[in-house]
């Protein structure tokens, strides 16, 4: 199978095009090398450096059987300027591509969506039932009440798994992007007929993951205050739960993907890609100290209204639908992290 894989040169783009590679496909790899991503400086040799708002596009997609695509602008977003930036590269790069996949009589996708498109998690009240979770006060985050209440009664309620078919909540503007992204995938495959799958990525980490761009998640982070022989500093209580899947996972599911997209009834199906194993964000912070010999974390009480507290996904549709399991638990693979190389631009 002939695939045009985009963002190809990025943390998660190189390791499925390893593993696709490895599986017999040929690969054309795409990638802009956005400077915020890659730093300026000599490009790696196979890979063809294009703008997806390029004119050029068609002449790439001739002979693709199915797209992978992966490039994006991502980090939080969470200054209403950026706005704009997200819109421009994630949102008018996928409609170019989209638009130029249906002149070219290209009909199958695999897009890099993520867990951010629910915003935070979802609850259960003892009264109400399942709700989403109200916007955080200032008055409970000042005295460390960190979980949300009830957006009904303002009681406790304690979170659950959300499944694909859960509301989008978008809190950033990287989270406005990616809907608006599997929206504009969803409305390709009504017009031309076409089959996509969204892969919503929970937390990514692993080998060869960022670690001082705008890119690096909270794993790098920590990381990289213990090599440098401080203390891993975590905001709240450390208790926000999360699921962390290895880099090697969400590739595979990938691949699983691309290969599997053309057996999709017309239409977009989406997948939670998670490890189905929760951890909270202080455990992780442990875990990494521990296998690196460095500090125990410190608990700052630092909080940020707009942050997610907990978001957990069922992992069962991703099973059903493409036979993808995790392969690597987090406590293993955070671990390795501690001594994993990360990229430094």
């Amino acid at each position: 199978m002939k695939i045009l894989l985009t963002g190809a040169a990025g943390f998660i783009g190189t390791h499925i095009g390893r593993i696709a590679r490895e599986r017999g496909h040929e690969v054309v790899a795409l990638d802009m090398f956005l400077d915020k991503a890659h730093g300026p400086g000599e490009r790696p040799p196979g890979f063809e450096q294009l703008d997806l708002r390029s004119a050029r596009l068609d002449d790439v997609l001739d002979g693709i059987d199915v797209v992978c695509h992966q490039a994006a602008m991502v980090g939080n977003g969470v200054d209403a300027q950026d706005l704009p930036d997200y819109a421009e590269h994630n949102d008018a790069g996928t409609a170019r591509l989209l638009a130029a996949m249906a002149r070219r009589g290209v009909d199958r996708l695999v897009l890099a969506s993520s867990m951010v498109v629910y915003g935070d998690g979802r609850y259960t009240c003892p009264e109400h039932g399942d709700v989403p979770p109200a916007q955080r006060r200032e008055d409970d985050l000042s005295v460390g009440r960190y979980d949300p209440r009830c957006p009904v009664c303002g009681g406790d309620i304690t979170w659950r798994r959300i499944s694909e078919d859960t509301p989008f909540l978008p809190r950033t503007s990287y989270a406005a992007s990616k809907i608006a992204q599997e929206h504009y995938a969803s409305a390709w495959c009504t017009l031309e007929g076409s089959r996509a799958v969204a892969l919503r990525y929970h937390n990514v980490y692993g080998p060869g993951m960022p670690a001082d761009t705008p890119y690096a998640g909270v794993a790098a982070i920590f990381r990289s205050a213990i090599a440098r022989g401080e203390a891993p500093r975590v905001f709240e209580d450390g208790a926000q739960v999360r699921d962390f899947v290895h880099v090697h996972d969400i590739a595979r599911a990938n691949v699983l993907a691309v290969e599997q997209v053309a057996d999709h009834e017309p239409g977009l199906t989406p997948y939670n890609i998670a490890s189905g194993t929760t951890f909270t964000i202080g455990q992780m912070a442990s875990t990494l100290a521990a296998a690196a010999g460095g500090q125990q974390p410190v608990l700052t009480g630092d909080y940020r209204a707009f942050d997610v507290r907990h978001v957990v996904a069922s992992p069962e549709a991703a099973k059903a639908g493409l036979g993808f399991e995790a392969e690597i638990r987090p406590e293993e693979g955070l671990a390795a992290l501690a001594t994993d190389p990360l990229r430094t631009r």
